[in-house]
């Protein structure tokens, strides 16, 4: 039996979830997407498609009489249950807990490790062997609610960014995964298991402050820090008074005599950069307000260094 999904995303996931769920028979009453940008949102575009009412409010915060508003537009849809396929939005616990069934949310780690809304950037950085996804009931935490299905299995390579990681293995499996979450809902056998809070960890977001490359760190942490913030929001180092955003990182076992940030040379396209206990190789750049660019078109002078 279908049921009457309410459901809050963004992006080309939030499309193949939503078209998922409905190939399943559930009917969409409802999508909520961030508003517009320079860029149609393929979520929005998919839901106008297929004539589905569209909501954008920018967000949910609790301003004046916008609340209530809110959770009586919510509420007038008559959903049995909320989808959220990669929310950024905070949305109030009478819009989360509203439907007969509550909400399933999406989030890219094994939880409870990597709660917060950069999982995919700390399991880069941290160093961490497996990933995976999990679909959770949220509750009033940061990523706390119950578990409905998980699935691991993810190898993180030494090769992976937060962005290949996600789009590679990450992406399908997620969408598999709500709509098994979703069924489950369905046909009265979705289990909730509590979370394990002695194995919980929790990271804020990734900026610049925490982007900024530390040359006193390994040369593998430098790495791990750069895949992590690839595509955003780029480590960075700087040279004279222009930040050096890099990416397309991989750590190369090899010893040098230079002070870490030195720029030694290019080897098959990639910027070379002296770092403790080896070298961080770059494959592109972007110098300043420039554009992202291949390593060797950047005008690097080679000899210099990064602080």
């Amino acid at each position: 039996m279908g049921l009457r999904i309410a459901f809050f995303g963004q992006a080309a996931f939030g499309k193949d979830v939503l078209v998922k769920l409905v190939e399943q028979g559930h009917e969409i009453v409802g999508v909520y997407v961030p508003p517009e940008g320079v860029r149609p949102d393929p979520l929005a575009v998919e839901s106008a498609e297929r004539s589905i009412r569209l909501f954008r409010h920018e967000r949910f915060r609790r301003k004046g009489n916008a609340i209530a508003e809110w959770v009586a537009e919510h509420r007038a849809l008559g959903a049995d249950l909320n989808v959220l396929a990669f929310v950024t939005a905070i949305l109030p616990p009478e819009i989360v807990d509203g439907p007969t069934h509550g909400s399933l949310c999406f989030h890219p780690s094994l939880l409870p490790r990597f709660r917060g809304g950069a999982a995919l950037a700390w399991q880069l950085i941290s160093g961490e062997r497996e990933s995976g996804v999990t679909i959770f009931r949220p509750d009033a935490g940061v990523d706390t609610g119950p578990i409905v299905v998980q699935r691991g299995g993810i190898e993180i390579e030494n090769t992976h960014t937060a962005g290949t990681l996600y789009f590679e293995h990450l992406y399908g499996l997620g969408v598999d995964a709500m709509a098994e979450a979703v069924a489950a809902v369905a046909a009265g056998t979705a289990r909730y298991l509590p979370q394990d809070e002695s194995k919980a960890t929790f990271h804020g977001l990734v900026g610049d402050t925490e982007a900024r490359v530390d040359w006193s760190r390994s040369a593998v942490e430098i790495d791990r820090l750069v895949r992590g913030c690839d595509p955003q929001p780029g480590a960075h180092a700087h040279l004279d008074d222009q930040s050096v955003r890099l990416y397309d990182a991989q750590w190369v076992d090899r010893s040098h005599s230079e002070p870490a940030g030195t720029l030694l040379g290019f080897e098959q396209g990639k910027l070379l950069i002296a770092a403790r206990g080896g070298i961080v190789a770059v494959g592109r750049v972007r110098v300043g307000p420039g554009k992202k660019v291949l390593a060797g078109d950047a005008g690097l002078e080679i000899g210099r260094r990064l602080s």
